[in-house]
């Protein structure tokens, strides 16, 4: 099927489409942007893409300088390292361009170049993000090269304390993308292993945020159905980088899991910021891998919900319990695992035991602990880590 090119706003302007990447002088002058920092992945700077849509912007007459002095699990010393090139800059504006990394130190720069206190202030609890000069808040246009976080149409941002190795959540209205531009074209690049990891990172969006036990049956509705989007593109994305319809519509399940995740998230997110900030690992790909463990430790929770979801995804039949549609659930997602190479446990991917105590006493502090549907403890969670170290998923009852 032929991907068509569409505008919608919601939740933000967003211009999605093969080819949408040279509207980006447009979309730059529509904000009245003529000085952006460009801020994009290391691995991708010297790309033909990035060549290229930094050609469309000195063709019409906007200057963009480049910063990509960052990593995967960005640091506030690359936050602040890109604050720096802004300012010497005198840039009006940030075109945050490639992966979450980049995104969300895009949109993070664009928060703190007019701001006097330290970016931990903005913490997402409370209202915390009252305490920011909104007025001082550049404008951001986002373009990502990855389906996965949904950056591009969210208002939060995740930066790991480069002191203490704490991954954080800072969070502003105003850090939503005045404009996303969701070009599929710029995405078939990337490489089976990050698709998956990707994929699989807003898979888990989708299934948290439905799980979220606040209500806002909007969010549920769109979690639902970024869900099947990523059922039915993610395998043929990984299998076939060059699948335009595939690309283009895990752009979308990306986008709106991002939509959905303003509910609320829970303990997949909750576990993976602590490993991600201790080992370095992708965000995604622990998404991933955690899953399955999470959703047995939530069985008790979210059998209804799960009835719903798996009788949308064609699961099971309209009569089956809640305990049957999870091990569905869960059936399918060990399947698409294996189908795509993410690993079982986290063992595999160097999660050692001696730092379980660690990891849940970051876990139960994290900001996405507290819309997970079981009450999450130290002890509970060290458990948890227990049972994704050794690949046993409890049973389902």
């Amino acid at each position: 099927m032929k991907i068509a090119n569409a505008n919608w706003s919601y939740p933000t302007k967003v211009w999605f489409g093969p080819g949408r990447i040279s509207e980006l002088a447009t979309a730059c002058k529509e904000i009245g942007m003529s000085r952006p920092l460009f801020v994009t992945d290391p691995g991708l700077t010297n790309l033909p893409m990035v060549q290229s849509t930094l050609a469309l912007l000195r063709d019409a007459g906007i200057q963009a300088s480049v910063f990509d002095a960052l990593q995967g699990n960005p640091t506030s010393v690359n936050l602040m390292d890109g604050v720096v090139a802004y300012r010497d800059g005198k840039h009006d504006g940030v075109i945050a361009f490639g992966g979450g990394s980049a995104l969300d130190v895009g949109k993070t720069v664009a928060l703190m170049i007019g701001q006097s206190r330290p970016v931990w202030d903005f913490e997402d609890i409370g209202d915390n993000w009252r305490r920011a000069s909104a007025e001082a808040i550049a404008p951001i246009i986002a373009i990502p090269t990855t389906a996965g976080t949904g950056s591009e149409v969210g208002r939060a941002t995740v930066i790991t304390d480069a002191d203490n190795h704490v991954k954080k959540i800072i969070f502003h209205p105003a850090m939503m993308p005045r404009i996303a531009i969701l070009d599929p074209e710029l995405t078939v690049g990337l490489p089976p292993s990050l698709t998956a990891g990707t994929g699989m990172d807003a898979l888990s969006h989708a299934i948290e945020a439905f799980c979220a036990p606040s209500y806002h049956p909007m969010a549920d509705a769109i979690a639902m159905e970024a869900a099947r989007l990523v059922k039915d593109y993610l395998p043929r994305a990984v299998r076939a980088g060059d699948d335009i319809e595939a690309r283009g519509q895990m752009l979308s399940a990306a986008a709106m899991a991002a939509t959905a995740f303003q509910k609320g998230l829970g303990a997949v997110h909750s576990v993976s910021h602590p490993i991600g900030a201790i080992y370095g690992v992708h965000h995604g790909l622990t998404n991933g891998v955690v899953m399955p463990y999470v959703l047995a430790f939530n069985a008790p929770n979210i059998g209804e919900k799960m009835q719903r979801l798996a009788a949308y995804l064609g699961l099971i039949d309209g009569k089956s319990s809640g305990a049957a549609a999870v091990r569905a659930i869960n059936d399918w997602i060990l399947e698409l695992r294996s189908e795509i190479g993410i690993p079982a446990t986290i063992a595999d991917i160097g999660v050692e035991k001696e730092k379980f105590a660690d990891i849940a006493r970051l876990a139960v502090v994290d900001p996405t602990a507290g819309t997970n549907p079981v009450p999450l403890t130290e002890e509970n969670v060290r458990e948890l880590l227990g049972e994704m170290h050794s690949g046993i998923i409890r049973k389902i009852a």
